[in-house]
């Protein structure tokens, strides 16, 4: 199955249910740069890491929020996702209700202070990056879907079924394709 639809920022990659690739095998990635000059990042919106912030950030405030495997790229950094909106300084546009990054220390104080709360942001570890024309031609080979994003599918409370859930909603040969066994040889 290949998408003629172009791709921008904002935008749902949905790996194919036979992908292979560890990596990203069954997952959602959300879209947040992509053009001609640098290439694209997103992040993998479905893979936790069964860690909390506070974990990974020695002084953060108190917060009860699940950190995510953003990709393989550059696992040593932290990035946020949120619907704060323009009050986070920096923060980039994404799409309708979703942006990206901003003031790290002004976020910390506003979760001090009660201005964030864990459904208003995701945090992942690393990112998902393809250079030039890379994104562009896995498409053509078939690797990747393309769909719209809805804020409910980057922020909700269990993400465990969300490759499932985006073909569902998709419906026709998608929702069949979403109910594929992981690993069919088991079957």
């Amino acid at each position: 199955m290949k998408n003629a639809k172009k791709i921008k920022s904002g935008d749902l990659l949905l790996a194919q249910p036979f992908m292979l690739d560890p990596y990203f095998r069954r997952s959602v990635v959300l879209l947040c740069e992509h053009n001609d000059e640098e290439g694209t990042l997103g992040f993998i919106l479905n893979k936790s890491v069964k860690m909390q912030v506070g974990e990974l950030v020695n002084d953060f405030p108190e917060f009860e929020s699940e950190v995510y495997y953003g990709g393989p790229v550059r696992t040593d950094t932290l990035h946020y996702m949120h619907k704060i909106g323009e009050k986070l300084q920096d923060s980039v546009h994404v799409t309708k209700g979703i942006y990206w990054g901003g003031n790290f220390d002004q976020l910390k104080e506003m979760i001090q202070y009660n201005q964030v709360a864990p459904r208003d942001i995701r945090f992942f570890v690393g990112y998902s990056g393809w250079e030039i024309n890379q994104l562009d031609e896995e498409m053509k080979r078939g690797s990747w879907m393309i769909e719209g994003v809805e804020s409910t599918y980057v922020f909700k409370k269990d993400y465990d079924n969300l490759w499932t859930e985006v073909l569902r909603n998709k419906g026709n040969v998608y929702s069949v394709i979403g109910q594929v066994p992981e690993f069919v040889a088991l079957n």
